[in-house]
């Protein structure tokens, strides 16, 4: 479970304070589907790098299951982040001279792992996403869709339980976003958190819950309307 109490993020720009995040308070269950929304400038990439561990709160508390992250070293944090969070992002940030194979594998490769536990997991997730007959392709031989999938496979090598996505369709004609969409959906239905910032209506009103911010504040919070919860 993720839980924010009172989190502020401010940033200090010339003689301007920037209040990235304003006392936010957030709780999010293992297993939730949820989209956040917000005009650029309103906190929510701010927000998801908090709940990732990319980034600290200026003041505030955030337990992930219970743990208090922001009394942790960087150390430490790098170690919650490798092993409970997965990160997807715009621009996929795959690696141009590996395999779709390496690339999924390389987050083992950094844990240390041995080389057959490395090799059946990665045959695995790209089981899963469809993409063995890619697996030794670079990714400037796959599809903007097959590379997004790839991303997602190298974000879920490590079973973390949390899934965060940020603008994971920005770059993808509609047809390969909903594909990326459906593959991130049968992750959450397996018991993964998903939370998805987004620009687009059609993939908020995917989620089961959709949170909107402005200023740095969450104005909204509510069911998705019609969602199945």
């Amino acid at each position: 479970m993720i839980e924010l109490r009172g989190v502020h993020r401010h940033f200090q720009v010339g003689e301007q304070l920037v209040r990235a995040l304003d006392d936010v308070a957030l709780t999010i269950a293992g297993g939730e589907y949820v989209s956040i929304m917000g005009p650029s400038g309103s906190g929510k990439s701010t927000l998801l790098n908090v709940i990732g561990l990319l980034d600290r709160p200026t003041t505030g508390r955030y337990l992930l299951d219970g743990r208090e992250t922001t009394e942790l070293d960087d150390d430490a944090l790098a170690d919650v982040r490798a092993r409970r969070i997965g990160f997807i992002f715009q621009s996929f940030h795959l690696v141009p001279r590996l395999t779709a194979f390496e690339n999924v594998e390389l987050p083992m490769v950094l844990a240390g792992q041995a080389p057959a536990a490395r090799r059946a997991r990665a045959d695995e997730v790209l089981a899963a996403l469809s993409l063995t007959d890619r697996a030794h392709h670079r990714p400037d031989q796959l599809s903007g869709g097959q590379r997004q999938r790839v991303a997602i496979a190298r974000a879920m090598v490590m079973r973390p339980t949390v899934l965060l996505a940020d603008e994971p369709t920005g770059n993808l004609d509609h047809v390969s976003g909903a594909e990326v969409l459906a593959a991130l959906e049968s992750l959450n239905a397996g018991g993964i958190s998903l939370i998805v910032v987004t620009h687009d209506d059609e993939v908020a009103a995917r989620s089961r819950r959709q949170i909107r911010m402005r200023d740095g504040r969450i104005v909204h919070d509510a069911p998705t309307p019609g969602s199945v919860r």
